[in-house]
């Protein structure tokens, strides 16, 4: 009889214990992104137990017509993170997918699905849309972190993300930090991507919208590291592996892309592989050093073609460190006279309009006004942190006067933009919102004070 209940208890725990096990199975995801018109992919990361992952998808009502893309990729590394492409969608369309570990559905508490872009050129007005943005996200631990008070935040800032409707997301920089047990080598580097990636209060929100990312110096190795990290190759297909963009640089290096939505291109650069060291003069006799680069010449003349070939009505450049802010001490592009008048001088060459700078990296955030003689003046929009520590503006920076009023914000934020309105009175408004939801600050901006209007 004892053997005969503990029979009973097999099969009746049976389907429990298959589930827990693809659940733990699971680090991290699923979650789709680079959302095209007719394209997709879904991205997730699956133990080293994991013999094989496949993606189940159909469009939303239409239960009976479901496609499964098997991942072909290898397996069974201390590190996998996979991502499946998903072709021949249709535009503006919704699909529901779910992630298949061993044969076995992967459940999640959550909807998991997407929408496709709206093929509205020719056709009709550019679509309102809004997106989020942000930087600086620390997850504490404690074993390997610093002594002290703990650096990392709030980390509910994300479920209040979560909540908060957007289009789409993109990661400005520092979005998981390496600590001195991390960047010294491989393994750990992508031990501290795997790790921040598969924390549970990300894993709705990381689902709820595409994101999008460029890196700043903590998701790069060291901080305030360049183009010297003798990991640099290894961090660039970590952060490959880690995200979904649609490209990564020009021949196998940098992580600069472009991206497209509605009627604004977003110009996610590098500024850390071909980084030089803040140190190497500036100047040299009087003169900008051409040899201390930001960018580097190669990305210069694709972010330069890119611009000249957008016909945006915003044309957004995301980069890690602040462009504009002339009391900025700390990292910033303008410290890199070379390519920040190069750059500069661009923009004002050929009246380029539209242009915004999105920023990251400074533990508060501002926008940054620079007038130009004869232009229209150009913004500096800084959003962080998500969750690391707080940075106060200090001495002269303290009241700077190329602050917009009611932008500086000294704690934890992330940043919905809007654009709306109709064609010619396109309008991007920026919104600084707090943990629970609270707008902290906001700012906005009309396409017609970002043109040059000829007299």
């Amino acid at each position: 009889m004892r053997n005969l209940i503990f029979g009973f208890a097999a099969i009746f725990l049976l389907p429990f214990y298959s589930n827990a096990q693809i659940q733990k199975s699971l680090i991290s995801g699923p979650w789709a992104g680079n959302i095209e018109l007719r394209n997709a992919s879904i991205w997730a990361e699956v133990s080293p137990t994991v013999k094989s992952v496949a993606v189940k998808f159909s469009e939303v009502g239409k239960k009976d017509l479901v496609k499964t893309i098997s991942y072909k990729g290898a397996l069974g590394n201390d590190f996998n993170p996979v991502k499946v492409d998903l072709n021949g969608l249709e535009p503006n369309t919704t699909y529901q997918y779910s992630l298949i570990i061993d044969g076995k559905p992967a459940n999640t508490s959550y909807p998991t699905k997407f929408a496709t872009k709206d093929l509205w050129q020719y056709r009709k007005p550019a679509p309102d849309f809004s997106f989020l943005a942000g930087s600086c996200a620390y997850f504490n631990e404690p074993i390997y972190d610093r002594p002290g008070k703990p650096y990392g935040g709030d980390s509910s800032i994300f479920e209040t993300m979560a909540k908060t409707g957007a289009d789409f997301h993109i990661w400005m920089g520092d979005n998981w930090y390496t600590r001195e047990v991390d960047y010294s080598s491989v393994w750990g580097l992508n031990y501290r991507a795997s790790r921040d990636r598969g924390h549970k209060v990300l894993q709705e929100f990381m689902a709820s919208m595409p994101q999008y990312a460029i890196w700043d110096d903590h998701d790069y190795g060291p901080n305030d590291e360049g183009k010297s990290f003798i990991f640099k190759e290894e961090s660039r297909n970590i952060f490959k592996n880690y995200t979904l963009n649609p490209t990564y640089g020009e021949e196998g290096k940098g992580i600069y892309t472009k991206v497209s939505f509605s009627d604004v291109d977003f110009f996610l650069t590098d500024n850390r592989y071909f980084r030089s060291e803040t140190d190497i003069a500036d100047s040299i006799d009087g003169k900008p050093n051409d040899a201390k680069t930001y960018f580097s010449a190669k990305q210069m003349e694709w972010l330069k073609n890119a611009l000249l070939n957008s016909s945006a009505t915003f044309k957004i450049i995301v980069t890690g460190s602040q462009v504009l802010n002339p009391l900025n001490k700390y990292e910033c592009m303008s410290h890199y006279s070379y390519e920040y008048h190069e750059l500069l001088g661009f923009l004002s060459e050929h009246k380029l309009a539209g242009v915004l700078f999105f920023t990251g990296d400074r533990h508060h955030s501002e926008v940054i006004k620079m007038e130009r003689a004869g232009m229209h003046p150009l913004y500096d929009v800084t959003i962080s942190p998500y969750t690391a520590g707080i940075s106060k503006p200090t001495g002269e920076e303290a009241k700077n006067p190329f602050r917009m009023p009611n932008t500086l914000v000294e704690d934890q934020n992330f940043g919905k933009i809007s654009v709306s309105g109709k064609r010619n009175e396109r309008k991007l408004t920026v919104s600084f919102v707090g943990i629970k939801g609270a707008i902290l600050g906001e700012w906005s901006v009309s396409e017609n004070e970002l043109k040059t209007i000829s007299k």
